[in-house]
């Protein structure tokens, strides 16, 4: 394990302190999701799990055939779940880029604003849509989204100069 951690060391941020990793840690993590995202609909499906249109009921005999298995009241379609991995890897750059540059302001800018934009974008669709609906899927990414937001609304003067 030691040798692991010495082989990447010089790969990872240079800079003090833990955002940068946290960074490039979410970063890392969210490409992998966008590459599932492209792979599969269950996913996407499990975070977008509700349609507004059925009003509580489970008419299966409206569904349209696209409907993920196993999610019969997702709105996610195969196009919906990549244009979400294209969405994610986006945001996956720039936070990269962030991890690494995070003294640049308009770098670390970018960066918050990936976080605020998916946290709007996940309570929008909760509390004014109601295609997600609170549970594991929908936490992941609101608990990352709001405390990365108030990391690094905390840490501005620590890291730009």
């Amino acid at each position: 394990m030691a040798s692991f951690l010495s082989a990447i060391e010089p790969y990872l941020p240079q800079h003090e302190g833990l955002l940068p990793k946290w960074l490039l840690f979410v970063s890392t993590v969210s490409v992998l999701n966008s590459v599932q995202a492209y792979l599969t609909l269950t996913y996407t499906a499990r975070v977008y799990s509700e349609d507004p249109s059925l009003n509580g009921s489970n008419k299966k005999s409206d569904e349209p055939p696209h409907r993920a298995s196993g999610h019969p009241t997702s709105t996610a379609t195969p196009l919906s779940s990549r244009l979400f991995g294209t969405w994610t890897v986006i945001q996956s750059i720039v936070r990269m880029y962030a991890a690494y540059y995070i003294s640049n302001p308009q770098i670390y800018q970018l960066a918050f604003l990936t976080y605020a934009v998916a946290f709007a974008h996940f309570v929008s669709e909760w509390f004014v849509f109601g295609t997600v609906k609170w549970g594991a899927p929908l936490a992941g990414p609101v608990i990352i989204s709001t405390s990365s937001l108030v990391w690094m609304w905390l840490q501005w003067g620590y890291y730009v100069q």
